[in-house]
């Protein structure tokens, strides 16, 4: 690389909805050349691929025309991922079983990761966890998850699942009626599962046949208005996030939490709620006015996060994220 010349890798964010793609520069993670386009996933996984091998191949000549070098592709996936860049889930996206990390290698180094990790790794270098030793990421948005990080390094369990809070269920029984019950967090809190709730509470009211859902803005806005309902299912879906939060909180005594994803960083009647339960709910008294934070690459951490992955891995040689100063 000549002294003019820049340095930057593919981030590829790939969500149930929509994948984020761009041209990372490093080291100070500016993003060139976004583009965005809808996942439909229902087409199927290699569909799906071939969209994201496409826009990856389209950004690095695009790069290359612009004289930057390009280090590598980084991809953060709304899935599962082991220590080996392997996709172990079809929750969303079809890729179990798909040499994902292979077909993106035919156009640059790449590192395929879970997303909630890729994004964790842009907040631990450029963002809210900079310098810090020990902090949770959670993020929330279609649907939610989180990641530890210590010293500048995600951590990601014996087989790249240290990421569930959310999507298991949680057994108990109801101390009135004696049924049992079976919540899952990523039902109740999530995105869709907040406009899912307020569609059916509004269909409850007017003694209707409940409609196709609409969207989480929707119950925002509705919120905002001073709707009763629409306060209601925000209250209560930001304090069970609250809960499960301080839940890790107890578990992994972290420094701070650091919040993103679209509900994550909404703020309101949502986040006053989820953190009011959050430090209700943690046990130690010294824990429990830690800094809980919104986290400041804000929609983009994804991206940034799997581009700046690609150098941190090279770095190491490894697989292991350092923390350094960029």
């Amino acid at each position: 690389m000549s002294n003019k010349q820049q340095l930057g890798a593919i981030g590829l964010d790939v969500g149930g909805t929509k994948i984020a793609a761009g041209v990372v520069l490093w080291p100070s993670g500016e993003i060139l050349s976004r583009t965005v386009i809808p996942t439909s996933p229902a087409r199927g996984g290699e569909a799906v691929l071939k969209d994201t091998l496409d826009l990856a191949r389209q950004l690095n000549d695009s790069a290359q025309r612009d004289g930057i070098e390009v280090a590598g592709v980084g991809a953060g996936v709304a899935e599962l991922v082991d220590c080996d860049g392997n996709v172990t889930s079809s929750c969303t996206i079809d890729w179990r079983g798909i040499p994902v990390q292979q077909r993106l290698s035919t156009i640059a180094p790449a590192l395929v990761e879970s997303d909630v990790r890729a994004a964790a790794v842009a907040e631990a270098i450029f963002g809210a966890g900079r310098g810090n030793r020990l902090f949770v990421y959670v993020t929330v948005g279609t649907g939610i998850s989180y990641c530890l990080v210590q010293d500048g390094r995600p951590f990601r369990g014996a087989n790249g699942n240290a990421i569930t809070m959310a999507s298991s269920p949680l057994s108990t029984v109801c101390t009135h009626c004696g049924m049992k019950l079976r919540p899952v967090l990523e039902e109740f809190a999530s995105g869709p599962a907040i406009a899912k709730r307020f569609a059916l509470a509004k269909k409850a009211e007017d003694r209707e046949e409940p409609t196709e859902a609409g969207s989480a803005e929707e119950v925002f806005r509705a919120a905002s208005r001073g709707d009763k309902t629409a306060r209601e299912v925000l209250r209560s879906s930001g304090e069970a996030l609250g809960v499960s939060a301080a839940f890790l909180v107890n578990v992994l005594d972290p420094e701070m939490i650091v919040v993103g994803g679209g509900l994550g960083l909404a703020g309101g009647l949502y986040w006053d709620a989820f953190e009011q339960a959050c430090r209700e709910h943690i046990f130690a008294d010294n824990s429990r006015g830690l800094p809980i934070v919104s986290a400041k690459m804000g929609i983009d951490a994804g991206l940034i996060g799997a581009a700046a992955a690609v150098f941190v891995q090279q770095q190491t040689n490894k697989g292991n994220y350092i923390h350094g100063t960029v």
